[in-house]
């Protein structure tokens, strides 16, 4: 069953562990993706960026197909379907109208008082419907669908300006992470995480998670992170692995095997995913 991010996130807010947001690319990383939270008995965010949606054949698409997949393997722990990095408006209520359960707004380019109009008018249409709404403040670093930014950290008053106008339901505060592969360490700003935390009731979420060091994803947990982004992570594995296989077996050219081959990666590394994490059901 899809849930909305409410009904998983306020719990691990609660009780200071991280829900995995893992963005899914096709059929097999969404079969991967579920069968492994399943046997965990952990509850997940299945991600889907625009040009994720766009390559699957659109949001109506993965809507049914993440359905199917959910009825056909049995799935028994809470589901949702996020929209990520949603551009505009209107790219968000597609989504919404399709089916996902959650959608994040990210209007984090504009002025904040535009960000904030923007992000108000999603929630309003989205919690009609008992959707919701992720958005972002400050700018998080790296390339995320082709758009690379640098990084320029949120302040206090920004993220409680943003929430208590628009009672958006999660925040992604830029306090030092980024998209992609670090080309440093990263510096995750958690003195202001904290205090963030403290002044806001919602959980919040830490984009750019693949390659943060596992002391800083906990640390980051402990002081009020409930939710993390891994996309690059899962695709360096995979990758891997499928390089490894066609390597190993020149003649194979069956599309299910060379896909197939990255399974195991995959699903080790949400393992590890999911320890570091210390998710719950």
């Amino acid at each position: 069953m899809l849930v909305n991010m409410n009904e998983i996130l306020m719990k691990a807010k609660k009780e200071k562990y991280a829900v995995p947001h893992l963005n899914i690319n096709n059929l097999e990383w969404s079969k991967y993706i579920l069968e492994k939270c399943e046997e965990q008995k952990i509850p997940i965010i299945l991600g889907v960026s625009e040009s994720a949606a766009k390559y699957m054949g659109g949001f109506k698409t993965i809507t049914q197909m993440i359905k199917g997949l959910i009825e056909d393997l049995k799935i028994t722990i809470p589901v949702c379907l996020h929209l990520d990095h949603g551009s505009n408006i209107e790219v968000c209520k597609k989504a919404i109208d399709a089916g996902f359960s959650s959608v994040m707004i990210d209007a984090s380019k504009h002025e904040l008082s535009e960000n904030i109009r923007m992000t108000k008018e999603v929630v309003e249409y989205a919690h009609k419907k008992g959707i919701s709404v992720e958005a972002e403040v400050g700018h998080i670093g790296g390339s995320e669908d082709n758009i690379t930014s640098t990084i320029e950290n949120a302040t206090l008053e920004e993220c409680k300006k943003l929430y208590e106008q628009t009672k958006v339901d999660a925040l992604a505060p830029a306090l030092g992470s980024a998209h992609g592969i670090y080309k440093q360490k990263p510096k995750l700003d958690f003195e202001l995480m904290k205090i963030i935390n403290k002044e806001i009731p919602i959980p919040l979420v830490l984009h750019g998670g693949s390659g943060i060091p596992d002391d800083q994803i906990k640390k980051a947990i402990s002081c009020g992170i409930a939710k993390i982004n891994v996309n690059t992570d899962l695709q360096i594995v995979w990758s891997k692995a499928v390089r490894k296989y066609l390597n190993e077996n020149e003649n194979i050219y069956d599309p299910r095997k060379i896909i197939g081959s990255g399974e195991l990666s995959i699903k080790q590394r949400i393992d590890e995913i999911v320890t570091l994490f210390g998710t719950k059901r």
